[in-house]
Order: structure tokens, then C-alpha cells, then sequence
């Protein structure tokens, strides 16, 4: 399976919402990150559904500071 296949299935959520942002980022901004940006978009892909859509809403902090550049993409989605 290759590396956008793989993020494709991690980016299938419980969420509607998350699955449109998440899908719709993967597709229009993903390829332009750098390898640290890459790096932060997987570990925020490791966050629970609602903790990662609180993050995107700015409801909550990210607990990744290195996320902010990638979270203010996904906010853009």
C-alpha cells in the first residue's frame, strides 16, 4: 500500500466534517508539505475524532506545536 493510500485510510473518520477537511486537505495541500509538515499532519492523525476536531476549530490547543502551520491549512479546508 502506498504512503497516500495509507493516509487516505487513516483520513476515513467518524466524523463527516473530519472526513471532508481531512480528505479535501489531503488532496489540495498535502503534496506541498515539507517532511516536518508531513510528519505533523500524521501525528495529528493520531488524535482522537473529537480531540482532533476540536484542534481544527480552535476549540482546543494542538498538543504538537509544530502542527500550527498544517492545522492553520486544515482550518482553510
Amino acid at each position: 500500500m502506498s504512503d497516500l493510500n495509507r493516509l487516505r485510510w487513516k483520513c476515513r473518520r467518524g466524523m463527516l466534517e473530519l472526513d471532508l477537511v481531512l480528505q479535501q486537505f489531503l488532496e489540495r495541500d498535502y503534496a506541498a508539505l515539507d517532511a516536518p509538515g508531513r510528519q505533523a499532519f500524521e501525528a495529528l492523525l493520531e488524535s482522537g475524532d473529537e480531540e482532533l476536531w476540536a484542534i481544527i476549530n480552535g476549540e482546543a490547543a494542538s498538543p504538537v506545536p509544530e502542527c500550527e502551520n498544517v492545522i492553520d491549512r486544515l482550518r482553510a479546508c
